[in-house]
């Protein structure tokens, strides 16, 4: 079973991924910051937007708490909340970005009335409030929303596309994504125990079958984080990845429980706060900026394109681990109840590399351990792992009507 280990900081070389579009997965981002100057004897400071014309995120910089209320969500061309407990001292306004047309902040009782007057037809992906922190002294709520139906081409603020190393070599892109495959634990760290074999074995294996399933395609290259038993830093196995450029890390695992009873398969992906520790490793880097290759010239918007970076990575690491569930439910592998889970573990901290966690069983469970022992249906489960990838990648909108529906198991 995987233990998430903390301080892990995986550092690489490549340049600003991860900001998929559920579609077609590629959208380019672009920032800036409005020209509103800060306004210290308010509650609301000020607005700052990072994006482009398919997703646009809408940080508020407030002096202190707020709760947030939907009034109008998007579908009539405005956006439009209130801030309960923060007030401007006067009406502001100004020019948007993105899909973000103009926006202007209004006083209401005691409460703010925010309105966002958007280009097309967008809907709230969602909306949080951020406690200062990580060197921010204040309050920021954040509002990300993504377009719907189809554009207007006269309507969308211009945007400067900004290329990256992954968009400036697509033809590799098409033709061989490139699949990161971690056997978890090894060496010195056996993992969890069954009753004849260690985890690190079990997982090795799987490995090893994985990849010669997904080469027998002829559409991958994949790259192994260990093909011995040998320990490897958490750490590094997320570099290897990220230097490799991957499109995709999985790490295959096998859990243990309390109760021998207990069986079947479930999928890890990141969790709110490991996404935010993850931003926070990359952030306490004094070369964060150029790491990532942000192309922002503000320090505040390179970290806004720095978490819509994150999130759209977790977003793509939903989409496929419910593929990959469906995949794994139709081979008739035993599922837990509650198959798609979220946790912090540390191999999943790449903000640009989507990534999931593949408990394959229990190893405490005597079904389970026998399945994963025996090479034959070792081998069926890694085929159905594979068709999993494989469809993630050939068919995109399976990966996004699983992400709408859900798949069996799934929260």
């Amino acid at each position: 079973m995987f233990q998430a280990v903390r301080g892990a900081e995986p550092r690489r070389r490549r340049a600003l991924a991860g900001l998929a579009g559920l579609i077609a997965f590629a959208v380019v981002l672009a920032a800036a910051t409005s020209g509103l100057a800060w306004n210290g004897a308010a509650d609301v400071l000020r607005l700052r937007f990072g994006g482009d014309s398919n997703r646009t995120r809408i940080v508020i910089d407030l002096a202190g708490e707020a709760r947030g209320t939907v009034v109008e969500a998007g579908a009539g061309g405005q956006v439009v909340l209130t801030l309960a407990g923060v007030s401007p001292d006067r009406d502001m306004a100004g020019e948007g970005r993105g899909l973000v047309r103009r926006w202007r902040v209004t006083e209401s009782g005691s409460a703010s009335r925010l309105e966002l007057d958007v280009a097309r037809a967008v809907e709230i992906e969602r909306r949080f409030l951020l406690p200062p922190g990580d060197g921010v002294d204040h309050f920021r709520y954040v509002v990300d929303v993504k377009a719907v139906g189809a554009a207007d081409a006269t309507a969308a603020t211009p945007i400067t596309p900004v290329r990256s190393v992954r968009e400036s070599r697509p033809e590799r892109r098409r033709e061989r994504p490139i699949i990161v495959i971690d056997a978890g634990h090894g060496g010195r760290d056996p993992g969890a125990l069954g009753a004849h074999v260690q985890e690190k074995a079990v997982t090795l294996e799987a490995a090893k079958q994985l990849k010669a399933e997904l080469e027998r395609m002829g559409r991958y290259r994949v790259i192994l984080t260990r093909d011995t038993d040998r320990y490897v830093e958490h750490g590094r196995r997320v570099q290897v990845a990220r230097n490799a450029d991957a499109d995709l890390f999985i790490s295959l695992h096998a859990d243990a429980g309390g109760s021998p009873e207990t069986r079947g398969a479930s999928v890890y992906t990141l969790s709110e706060q490991g996404a935010d520790r993850a931003v926070r490793e990359v952030t306490s880097r004094g070369d964060w900026t150029s790491e990532m290759r942000l192309p922002g010239h503000d320090a505040s918007v390179n970290r806004i394109l720095l978490d819509m970076t994150q999130r759209a990575t977790q977003n793509r690491s939903a989409q496929f681990a419910r593929v990959l569930l469906s995949h794994i439910e139709g081979s008739d592998h035993p599922l837990l109840r509650r198959s798609h889970r979220d946790a912090g573990f540390a191999v999943l901290l790449a903000p640009d590399v989507p990534a999931v966690l593949l408990e394959m069983g229990f190893i405490t469970n005597a079904d389970d351990e026998r399945a994963l022992t025996d090479d034959r249906r070792r081998r069926h489960l890694m085929r159905a792992v594979a068709e999993g990838i494989d469809r993630y990648f050939r068919e995109p909108e399976a990966a996004v009507m699983a992400a709408a529906g859900g798949a069996a198991g799934a929260p």
